[in-house]
């Protein structure tokens, strides 16, 4: 059957879509959909509302969980329920798309991360152990990519997503971080152009085209913490990615460590679809 664009979709038509509805549903957004990173470890800015709900109220169409452990899982401010149920609680709160990043990453050079943010946990690690453990919690999105320090590589990535994709990658999406990265994966992710040097919007639309004649989907990622410059800053980044061809815009969790600066998910959604779409994400009730 063919299905709404995820731009239009209520909460409960997103709950029955299977994977392929849903990356229909995406690919028919023509380039308005926003996915906000944010992390519930760190304390929310809202105190007693988790930042993921908080990204949702702000229009997010996809909350991406960075730092989530599958095996022990927290969202700070998150009603108590059995771990298992921790994903499915949040998309009960907030009828979203929910993933989660994992992170193939090198033990050895994870390390130097010991008493930092970024310390490496099991839980997070891109095994096909954890990739199953979320499938169950009800993750939409896995995001094979790696948090600063973690000695994520081409080739680890490569490897870890052929053999999630063999697991999972029948009922759960697959993102990964390098172009070329094979062996399953539905989103390609990419820098931002204006993000990372030397990745210019002509740049990023070369590597789009490419991913698009794979019949894949493209993610242009802020992760070089502009999600916390200035709302004129956060308009440009998303009109450069639109025009490149991003399906999916990312905005990253360190605007202030947790998620990015409110007023600038708010510009960013409304530089890619307008006020009118952006103010019916927010308005939509989780109940319809």
């Amino acid at each position: 059957m063919s299905v709404k664009r995820l731009l239009d979709c209520a909460p409960s038509e997103l709950a029955r879509y299977t994977k392929a509805e849903l990356l229909d549903a995406i690919a028919g957004s023509e380039g308005r959909v926003l996915a906000c990173e944010t992390i519930g470890l760190t304390p929310p800015l809202l105190v007693d509302v988790t930042n993921a709900e908080y990204a949702a109220s702000l229009s997010a169409d996809i909350l991406l969980l960075n730092m989530f452990d599958v095996q022990h899982p927290v969202i700070n401010a998150l009603p108590k329920v059995p771990e298992v149920e921790t994903v499915r609680e949040l998309k009960r709160l907030t009828g979203r798309v929910v993933g989660i990043n994992l992170e193939p990453c090198d033990l050895q050079a994870a390390k130097s991360n010991d008493g930092t943010l970024w310390k490496m946990s099991g839980g997070r690690l891109a095994t096909v152990e954890n990739a199953r453990r979320a499938a169950e919690m009800g993750v939409d999105l896995i995001v094979l990519t790696g948090n600063p320090g973690n000695g994520v590589s081409n080739e680890l990535i490569v490897e870890a997503l052929k053999a999630i994709s063999a697991a999972v990658g029948d009922r759960v999406l697959l993102a990964a971080g390098k172009m070329h990265a094979s062996g399953g994966a539905d989103i390609i992710l990419l820098p931002a152009p204006g993000t990372v040097p030397g990745i210019t919007q002509e740049y990023a639309h070369r590597l789009i085209e490419v991913v698009h004649s794979r019949g894949k989907l493209a993610l242009t990622a802020i992760g070089t913490s502009q999600e916390g410059a200035d709302v004129a800053t956060i308009r440009q980044i998303a009109l450069m990615c639109k025009m490149a061809g991003a399906d999916i815009h990312h905005i990253g969790d360190t605007g202030v460590p947790g998620m990015a600066l409110p007023q600038n998910i708010m510009a960013y959604s409304i530089a890619i679809r307008g006020e009118r779409h952006t103010y019916h994400k927010m308005a939509q009730s989780v109940n319809r």
